[in-house]
């Protein structure tokens, strides 16, 4: 099965070319609210969608019939995720438009794209470095996104597909426990540091609380202008996130690959939701709260994928309190062996790191996926683990 990945290229926009972009863009909004307000709610199928409203749309936008064609897929999409979510589609900002290979050209040799705009194709050149040129060299992309960020520039989402390697067989698990001490900690003993992470985001809290401290006392000019190195901060702080992300997860799946592992993840889903009706204080919520582990999942499932390295999800109940050498648990409901980072089994008197203890029981869980026939684990509690267990999310 074939892997897309998108490549972010910048575009370079001569002044001209600007109005005629920013024109596609407040088009193919105002199809796709067009479309939203003409139709049933409640009607999400594309084939029946089009069939009812793609005249009416075209006409009433003047865009060409691929171009409406993927407004009418946006609506589509919005409603489905907005149904998923419990709520209406409200409107969409002429901020992005689809493209595909009808209206969309890229051509390697001078690292030129060509877009459809309402008054014919515009050739714009692609700012971009040494991953871009690698991830596009001997390509062919067929679909692309046009996005308007908010300082003004232009980027071109290219989608690139690619087939990924066959993910190897083994019986080795390398399991990852998730955390905000450690970010992360892998059933091999490496970790991943979260103190100066946790520095650096209680930094940019306390900048923030400043700003808005004075602009809740300034002048309007003054508020306009936090408003400004709000935005500012709020970028550079989720583009820092990432890049810790990119940089953990980059880690992780290669040293499986290197070792013949396949890697096991706990299901966190609902974690945040779970873990808020816990009593705590306002910055221990907030550091919980404020870290991107979804992100940080997203970006360990592609670049598994691409390196052909399996990923199994398994449910993160007991992992932190069971011991990993006796599996046993403490027997007084609502106490454990754990105490902050440090877990010391009554057990067995095994003592050591507790994140890298949960680490070792996600490996087992992980083990089991591959192997249902032989558990390995020796006491009762090997019950309890298998109940646990989810369906393997093929990486």
């Amino acid at each position: 099965m074939p892997q897309i990945l998108t490549v972010s290229c910048k575009l370079s926009v001569h002044p001209h070319q600007v109005e005629k972009l920013n024109a596609v863009l407040n088009t193919f909004a105002s199809c796709c609210e067009y479309v939203n307000q003409k139709t049933p709610g409640n009607l999400t199928n594309q084939i029946a969608l089009q069939s009812l409203i793609y005249k009416e749309a075209r006409a009433y936008s003047g865009l060409s019939a691929q171009m409406t064609i993927h407004a009418i897929r946006r609506v589509c999409a919005n409603r489905k995720t907005a149904k998923q979510q419990n709520r209406l589609v409200k409107g969409f900002a002429p901020t992005s438009a689809n493209y595909d290979s009808r209206t969309f050209t890229f051509k390697e040799k001078d690292w030129t794209v060509s877009l459809t705009t309402l008054k014919g194709r515009e050739k714009f050149s692609l700012q971009i470095g040494n991953y871009q040129q690698h991830s596009l060299t001997g390509r062919n992309p067929k679909s692309a996104v046009l996005v308007k960020r908010k300082d003004g520039s232009f980027y071109l989402q290219i989608q690139v597909e690619s087939e990924p390697p066959k993910a190897e067989k083994t019986n080795q698990v390398l399991g990852v426990d998730l955390g905000r001490t450690d970010i992360a900690v892998t059933s091999n003993g490496e970790k991943f540091s979260g103190k100066q992470i946790t520095q650096i985001r209680d930094k940019y809290t306390r900048v923030r609380t400043s700003l808005q401290q004075k602009a809740s006392k300034g002048t309007r000019s003054t508020r306009r202008r936090v408003r400004q190195i709000l935005q500012r901060l709020s970028g550079r702080e989720r583009r820092f996130q990432a890049q810790v992300n990119h940089t953990i997860s980059c880690q992780i799946v290669q040293q499986a690959k290197t070792t013949s592992q396949s890697i096991a993840l706990e299901d966190l889903t609902g974690i945040r939701a779970r873990t808020n009706q816990q009593p705590r204080s306002k910055t221990e919520r907030r550091r919980a709260n404020s870290w991107a582990f979804f992100q940080l999942r997203q970006f360990l499932v592609y670049k598994a994928i691409k390196l052909g390295v399996k990923l199994v999800l398994v449910d993160p109940r007991y992992t932190s309190q069971t011991c990993h050498k006796c599996l046993h648990i403490h027997p007084v409901q609502g106490k454990s062996y754990r105490s902050g980072k440090k877990f010391q089994c009554g057990h067995c008197n095994w003592c050591g790191d507790a994140d890298e203890n949960g680490a070792k029981n996600i490996s087992a869980l992980g083990l089991l996926l591959d192997q249902p026939r032989g558990s390995g684990l020796a006491c009762s509690l090997s019950d309890n683990f298998l109940g646990l267990l989810k369906s393997p999310t093929s990486a």
